[in-house]
């Protein structure tokens, strides 16, 4: 009998029901289909992991931009934090499929076998069960991709280096992408996490893999991410960015959002629709002004009319080395929807 993990936020984060599921996250793609540049397909993206009422619109920025991969990815390779069960490394989901309302998700065996030797890779299906994180990006994948095998890695205490080392066991050719979930500050004013999420920005523009989980609760896969995409040549761009006072939370503590494209340089084993030939690496430019200042401004995330949300969990610490210093909060006491 096949092992299967359930969704675990289904109903919480993302409609619950499979038709109405679709149609929001169609809605999604459409809208930002509006504003963004699909000719090229990215070898990584990353992107938001909270309620898609607040970070639904800035996430579909990066997934619409693999329509031009949609039959060409055939592997996903997702990395994001652990908020309720803590692990020493990076952990495999130790089933056979994950289940959304859309339906199942093959694991790809032949990729979990490729990363099981090497030490940082545990398995740890009490680090996937409750966990949102990676959960809430398959709906997306499952809209934009044909068909395609997942390797799910629930990120816990681990260094970049080590991150980067199973990134580089995957990294593949056309037919692998990359997904890092990670949600940017955690619980600040508005303008507050405005000025820190500017500053994060920047730093992932520049490659600058030191990033702490104040500034990024998933900033441990990011900073393998950003080492293993040096060592590519990947040229990071800033798709959009918003917090939850911009979406559907009040400006007193907000969680901040980020969607990155990462393009591989023409002259790699990428077709030319994957190549990075003709995307800016903008430094200086972060994209324009955030969510809330410019409505107009279409690569914002604006507002979606569902009452799902999502509950985030504050960010946990780490050392400026990038080794998390992760605490967890007792599932039980109270929190904060996001």
């Amino acid at each position: 009998m096949h092992k299967v993990r359930e969704p675990a936020v289904a109903g919480a984060f993302y409609p619950g029901r499979s038709s109405t599921l679709s149609s929001h996250v169609m809605a999604l793609l459409a809208n930002a289909n509006t504003s963004t540049d699909n000719a090229t397909a990215p070898k990584a993206i990353i992107v938001p992991h909270a309620g898609y009422i607040y970070s639904g619109a800035t996430a579909a920025l990066a997934y619409a931009r693999l329509a031009a991969a949609r039959t060409s990815i055939r592997r996903v390779i997702l990395l994001g934090p652990v908020h309720r069960v803590a692990v020493r490394g990076l952990a495999l989901p130790g089933v056979d499929y994950f289940a959304t309302p859309l339906g199942q998700i093959e694991i790809d065996q032949a990729a979990v076998a490729a990363i099981t030797p090497l030490r940082q890779v545990v398995v740890s299906p009490a680090a996937h069960a409750p966990e949102h994180s990676l959960e809430v990006q398959l709906p997306f994948l499952q809209a934009v991709l044909q068909d395609f095998k997942l390797v799910p890695l629930a990120v816990g205490d681990a260094t970049p280096a080590e991150v980067a080392q199973v990134l580089e066991v995957l990294w593949g050719g056309a037919e692998t992408l990359i997904v890092i979930s990670s949600d940017l500050s955690h619980f600040l004013p508005y303008r507050a996490a405005q000025a820190v999420d500017q500053e994060t920005v920047q730093n992932i523009l520049a490659m600058d893999g030191a990033l702490t989980h104040q500034q990024a609760c998933g900033g441990t896969p990011v900073n393998g991410l950003l080492l293993a995409a040096t060592r590519h040549h990947l040229r990071p761009q800033l798709l959009g960015h918003c917090n939850s006072g911009d979406t559907a939370g009040d400006k007193g503590r907000v969680v901040g959002y980020a969607a990155f494209a990462f393009m591989e340089p023409c002259g790699t084993d990428r077709s030319d629709t994957q190549c990075a030939s003709s995307v800016p690496n903008i430094l200086s430019d972060v994209g324009g002004p955030p969510c809330g200042t410019d409505r107009s401004d279409t690569r914002c995330a604006s507002p979606v009319p569902n009452r799902m949300s999502g509950v985030e969990r504050p960010p946990c610490g780490t050392d400026r080395s990038g080794r998390s210093t992760r605490t967890f909060l007792n599932t039980s006491g109270s929190h904060d929807v996001h």
